[in-house]
């Protein structure tokens, strides 16, 4: 089909609705297939639906999804295309769309569609599966190179001043003692210090002993986010040396996915987001890896709803504490890092002894690096 460009009226019909047919006239065949693939999308916008009365014989209910993915790639230009794509997944949750081989092969990468791609690749055929493996592969690989470098941070060690370092590097620049050392080079009708030799400090190792690193993740179907973030963080702090770390996932079963832990992309592939929730029993789990409790740290990333024993959940958590281990609760996030979780519950952890935060990953890791100091 080829495409024409409505006219101006037709635009405003478009935009006003069937209230402006009168005044603007009616819409050609084309524009009418138009208004219809506009309308089974912005038609969910509720705050729209509020204040506009158009009729609702063209709404969302008028055409499925894969229909409604070949009409507008008959109907629009390119870039019109790939803004209603993004819309249709990122502003409305149409998941569907990423089960499409040519929009997972087209549209840009980004969390959002990593978050649909996890929740319909049981959906997919094997041609779309690989494709959206590349875009996962993409989208951790952006989130993979801003976290590794916020734990890696987090990790190196303390600062000390006591001690110069051969090591040339920025984080290990001393500009205060490098100031003072080179004053004397000062050119005052230059205004300029020019810098004959930098100063660059050690760093003091803050660990001697192996630490054990337990990630409990829950994966019911409202912890993608988290899910996402913490495949990443167990990946991240896999070679850090001196650490062991698990990565347990957890619905109303305990699965151990250690060794995908290395590579997060299989790792998410293999996650089914869904089901029950049975926290108590992961934290079991937890208790049975740990040799050294002393020296183990258990991280439950979750929204804290237990849909089990309430109780159960309270007494292994104090045991875990009890023991000597570490116990971080760390509530869920949503996509835009605001804390979803059960509060009562949390509130009964800490009690317990455990501590409960929410917290970004990069300020996980920070926290793992001050408690892990030796």
């Amino acid at each position: 089909m080829s495409l024409s460009i409505p006219g101006q009226l037709e635009r405003w019909r478009m935009m006003l609705g069937e209230a402006a047919e009168n005044s603007c006239g009616k819409l050609s065949e084309q524009a009418q297939a138009a208004d219809a693939a506009l309308e089974w999308l912005y038609g969910r916008d509720t705050e729209r639906a509020e204040r506009d009365e158009r009729n609702a014989g063209l709404g969302p209910s008028a055409l499925s999804t894969p229909d409604w993915i070949n009409h507008i790639h008959t109907l629009f230009p390119r870039e019109v295309i790939e803004r209603l794509e993004q819309d249709a997944v990122e502003r409305f949750g149409i998941d569907e769309v990423v089960t499409n081989l040519e929009v997972l092969e087209r549209i840009e990468p980004s969390e959002s569609l990593l978050r649909a791609v996890l929740h319909t690749k049981h959906l997919m055929n094997p041609q779309v599966l690989a494709a959206a493996r590349k875009l996962v592969a993409e989208v951790v690989r952006r989130i993979m190179e801003k976290l590794q470098t916020e734990v890696r941070q987090a990790f190196s060690g303390t600062r000390d001043r006591r001690r110069r370092s051969n090591m040339k590097i920025a984080s290990n620049f001393d500009f205060k003692k490098t100031l003072t050392d080179n004053l004397h080079r000062w050119h005052p009708e230059r205004q300029r210090l020019y810098v004959e030799k930098p100063v660059f400090i050690s760093r003091s190792q803050r660990h001697t002993q192996p630490w054990d690193i337990v990630l409990l993740i829950d994966q019911s179907g409202s912890m993608v986010d988290s899910v996402i973030h913490s495949a990443v963080m167990a990946a991240c702090l896999w070679n850090l040396p001196g650490m062991r770390t698990r990565l347990v996932a957890f619905d109303t079963a305990v699965v151990d996915l250690t060794a995908d832990v290395a590579d997060p992309v299989e790792l998410l592939m293999k996650v089914q987001l869904g089901g029950g929730t049975d926290i108590a029993r992961a934290v079991g789990y937890a208790q049975g890896l740990l040799s050294n409790p002393g020296r183990s740290v258990v991280v439950l990333v979750s929204d804290f709803y237990e849909g089990s024993s309430e109780h159960e959940l309270v007494r292994r958590v104090k045991a875990l504490v009890e023991s000597g281990c570490k116990v971080l609760g760390l509530a869920a996030l949503d996509s835009k890092a605001d804390p979803v979780y059960d509060r009562d519950m949390a509130q009964r952890l800490v009690a317990a002894g455990a501590q409960v935060g929410a917290m970004t990953p990069g300020e996980l890791a920070a926290w793992l690096a001050e408690k892990l100091q030796a």
